[in-house]
């Protein structure tokens, strides 16, 4: 370490420049101990992403970065907060990104921050993450991040460097992170300290690197997987018969338009004569665009009138894009349909998030307009529905994230999107989301109407999981060994037995205490066999033979058998 970089920790005040130093080398290091993050799931089974989830949310942020090439530490923050909440996935991803944004705004028309400053910025980010979640849970990454920064801006004292503030800060975090299992009595009952608090703690001993001048080891971020087009599609004889799926991100341009005033609504009547499908809606400076289109070169010639692109794509639609992965085509068809309809403007539309090929189909055939491939294991980003509100295309769309740690993230792109009035179904597992969608009443035109039937419908649903432990437990007075099976409602563990059926039946005599369920829906996932299958079969219509079965292919992974009780 040269001696620029040493003083690095006795600035009194930092630019644009050591702060996307600091986010880069806080992604950086989040990413490095993504896996341990991950293994703090309170549950023993093999789903934990919260490492993940913050890794690409922040990572985001640091995408964001290589088109910022001011100095200001305003416009670096602004950048970075945008980035990040257009990636943002799972509870304490989307925590995050707000964290960054309140952090944002209190470095706005700040060209260096000093010591004050950045107290006063990381308070509001604390704020602001408090303010996203509509009951805030202490003993979280919420609590990690308030205790840490009120603790160390409590104790900053005249001639106080940025080093110093941030060493206290990680200080505090590190205390507030080892005292959660005595806030959560459930961290305490499983063993380990909140995954989320610990991701943060990460980043900002990331950050710390950063200010000491230490390089950070970069390892790769997870990327998308790679696309190739179908060229076959579309030859010399083709004729275009569906035009071109164009979308653009246009930054307004201060020499060309008043960002601050320009209505969107100037494109959107512009881009009615010539296509169809469309969205504008505007964030701040940035307008997003979406329109199927013979001309998209008008589009782009129309559009530069106000801005410069940050985006462009512009795709064939009589031509099928698909994933380089090893999946079948029958695991891409629900995909396929959902992605390839092209769709006139309509009052109401209807979006569920899924995994497994056999329950994506089934939403697609219970009424579903888009689905977005996700769930526990692979959260769906802000921006994932961002562009399933755009593919959806009507006046009031209705999302089912169908998982606890998605709501945040799908309420966050509501209230992004301006193009439709978004609605989201508070549906927190694949169960509740599909008796939802299969009591919808098609007649009505009222979306209050709609939405207060969609959540009643949820009320009298319970569903259970069966998945594999990957490590010892004590959970619920239940004794869970490395390798055995694991049988749980929502939060709460049920049954742990070495072997997958008599722990799915374990699990439905716990659901079934309730004598007033009537209907049960098995999800067969893709580790269980027809065998398996069978002997739930049989003992459900044996131990309860009152109860309606069905069992549906699901395709899931991760859980073999996922149960759908109905009362």
């Amino acid at each position: 370490m040269n001696n620029t970089e040493a003083n690095k920790f006795d600035l009194t005040e930092i630019d644009g420049v050591l702060f996307a130093e600091m986010v880069r080398a806080g992604a950086a290091n989040l990413r490095l101990n993504a896996e341990e993050v991950n293994d703090l799931n309170v549950f023993p089974v093999p789903d934990g992403d919260t490492g993940d989830n913050m890794s690409m949310t922040v990572e985001g942020g640091t995408a964001a970065l290589s088109k910022v090439e001011s100095e200001s530490i305003s416009e670096v923050a602004s950048a970075v907060s945008r980035g990040m909440l257009l990636g943002a996935r799972g509870n304490s991803g989307v925590i995050l990104s707000q964290m960054f944004a309140g952090m944002a705004r209190g470095l706005e028309k700040c060209t260096r921050a000093d010591v004050d400053t950045l107290c006063s910025a990381l308070k509001l980010g604390v704020k602001q993450a408090y303010a996203a979640v509509m009951k805030p849970a202490e003993g979280t990454i919420l609590t990690v991040a308030r205790e840490g920064v009120e603790n160390a801006v409590e104790k900053v004292e005249l001639g106080c460097t940025v080093g110093m503030l941030f060493a206290s800060v990680i200080s505090e975090m590190k205390l507030s992170l080892e005292h959660t299992p005595e806030i959560l009595p459930v961290l305490k009952e499983a063993g380990v300290v909140d995954s989320g608090g610990a991701g943060l703690l990460y980043i900002f001993e990331g950050f710390m690197k950063a200010i000491r001048g230490e390089k950070v080891e970069l390892a790769p971020p997870v990327s998308a997987v790679n696309q190739q087009v179908d060229l076959s599609a579309f030859g010399p004889d083709s004729v275009m018969t569906y035009g071109y799926c164009t979308e653009l991100l246009l930054q307004l341009q201060n020499c060309k338009v008043d960002p601050e005033t320009f209505d969107p609504a100037v494109i959107t009547e512009f881009l009615e004569n010539i296509g169809n499908s469309i969205v504008s809606f505007k964030t701040g400076s940035v307008v997003k665009i979406h329109v199927h289109t013979m001309t998209p070169e008008c589009v782009l010639e129309f559009c530069r009138r106000f801005g410069e692109f940050l985006t462009v794509k512009i795709e064939n639609m009589s031509v099928q894009h698909s994933e380089i992965a090893p999946e079948s085509k029958e695991e891409k068809k629900a995909e396929v349909k959902a992605e390839s309809i092209q769709r006139e403007r309509r009052p109401f539309g209807y979006i569920a998030v899924a995994s497994g090929s056999g329950i994506e189909r089934l939403f697609l055939d219970l009424g579903a307009d888009y689905v977005v491939d996700g769930g526990q294991t692979k959260n769906p980003s802000t921006s994932d529905f961002l562009e399933a509100f755009d593919k959806t295309n009507a006046d009031h769309i209705f999302v089912f994230p169908n998982n606890g740690n998605i709501i945040l993230a799908a309420s966050q792109a509501a209230e992004i999107y301006e193009g439709s009035v978004i609605h989201v179904i508070p549906s927190r597992d694949i169960g509740s989301g599909y008796v939802a969608l299969s009591s919808l009443d098609s007649t009505s035109e009222d979306p209050e109407e709609i939405e207060a039937g969609l959540i009643a419908a949820m009320e009298n649903v319970t569903t259970g999981s069966v998945s594999i432990a990957v490590r010892d437990a004590e959970l619920n007075g239940v004794t869970i060994k490395n390798g055995d099976y694991i049988g749980f409602v929502g939060k709460q563990m049920l049954v742990s037995r070495p072997s997958m059926t008599d722990t799915a039946c374990g699990l439905l005599d716990k659901m079934f205490e309730d004598e007033d369920k009537f209907m049960l829906t098995v999800f067969v996932g893709a580790d269980a066999t027809e065998q398996d299958c069978a002997v739930i079969e049989s003992y459900a219509a044996e131990k309860f033979p009152d109860v309606e079965v069905y069992l549906a292919e699901g395709g899931q992974d991760v859980y073999p058998f996922i149960f759908v009780a109905e009362g």
